[in-house]
């Protein structure tokens, strides 16, 4: 049964390509139960030209979990989005953020930020074909477009088509001559940006993205917008995490050790393995499309190397044993005891 979901998104985790697959997020809610996890981007073309099955399936457990897609064309996003809706996703985020090449080919990601009126029109047939959430992760700019009011005004374009959440990535996006990677970190952060969208437009949820790597940070944006999406820091010292619940969503359970977490993914892992197969000669699941989501959970801590060690270990992974993780803990001694 489909838990009940707090539908405050105080804490996210960012859809990242090639990281927030199912296996992470399900690693993830080991550590936080109530942040919101993202998939990474789903293209349109992907879902209603291949395998559905492949790009949707998740595990209940995941819950609050948000389907992100790419696309530019309405009847297209409208389709996926209920795909999405059909397989139990809490939200459609639609990528108007991602500045990379390949995706401006396919006329979505960041350069739809030129184009307001089309995502206006994209958010309302999402909207007309589904009961869920639809919203929006953008950047606020592109190129050499670095005033205040162009984000404004795209901002108010959205929302007049009914997109109430907009995830404020709070750089410019630079679409030709940066790579990804440089895109997140050239363009300077201008959090003022996220806060004053939430000032002209109060009735929007607003909640801010980039560069954000601690509590004290997170407390600081909480005071001007509505919530916090962080990226790269989950995946890295994922930990983090761990007093979210508590401290953003007033869940007093105590959380799980890092060597418990460690312990609750040997059984997904060993049930991975018995659905899928492992991998022989190309086929079946590899140990390390799970394990190298765990090699930051003892960021931070002694040993923590030695862990990353056994975790990356070619010839253990090859074993398909996931009695591996226990090896790893053993080096974490007294933590595993």
């Amino acid at each position: 049964m489909k838990p009940v979901i707090d539908k405050k998104r105080r804490v996210s985790v960012a859809p990242m390509m090639d990281w927030t697959d199912r296996h992470c997020r399900m690693f993830h809610r080991h550590i936080t139960r109530h942040t919101w996890f993202y998939t990474e981007m789903v293209t349109t073309g992907a879902l209603l030209h291949g395998d559905v099955p492949r790009h949707l399936d998740f595990n209940d457990e995941e819950h609050p979990v948000a389907l992100q897609l790419g696309g530019s064309e309405p009847a297209d996003l409208a389709k996926s989005a209920k795909l999405g809706e059909q397989w139990g996703y809490d939200e459609i985020n639609l990528n108007c953020g991602c500045p990379s090449e390949r995706v401006q080919k396919g006329a979505f990601g960041a350069c739809l930020m030129g184009e307001a009126a089309l995502v206006a029109d994209c958010v309302k047939a999402m909207r007309d074909a589904v009961q869920i959430d639809v919203t929006v992760k953008h950047r606020i700019g592109i190129d050499d477009i670095s005033s205040y009011d162009f984000v404004r005004d795209f901002v108010g374009t959205v929302a007049d088509a009914g997109c109430h959440t907009f995830i404020v990535h709070a750089r410019n996006a630079i679409l030709k001559g940066l790579s990804p990677k440089e895109n997140r970190e050239i363009p300077p952060l201008r959090y003022e940006f996220a806060y004053q969208l939430k000032q002209d437009f109060p009735d929007l949820e607003i909640i801010i993205n980039g560069g954000i790597k601690t509590v004290a940070e997170i407390d600081t944006h909480l005071a001007h917008v509505d919530g916090v999406m962080i990226g790269r820091e989950a995946y890295h010292n994922p930990y983090l995490m761990s007093t979210f619940d508590a401290r953003y969503y007033g869940d007093a359970a105590t959380p799980k050790t890092r060597a418990e977490v460690a312990y609750a993914m040997i059984p997904y892992i060993r049930a991975q393995l018995e659905q899928h197969g492992k991998s022989e000669k190309g086929g079946g699941l590899k140990l390390n499309s799970i394990t190298r989501h765990m090699l930051g959970l003892m960021a931070g801590l002694p040993n923590a190397r030695a862990f990353r060690q056994i975790l990356s270990d070619s010839k253990k992974l090859a074993l398909g044993d996931p009695d591996l993780l226990l090896q790893a803990l053993a080096r974490m001694q007294p933590l595993a005891a």
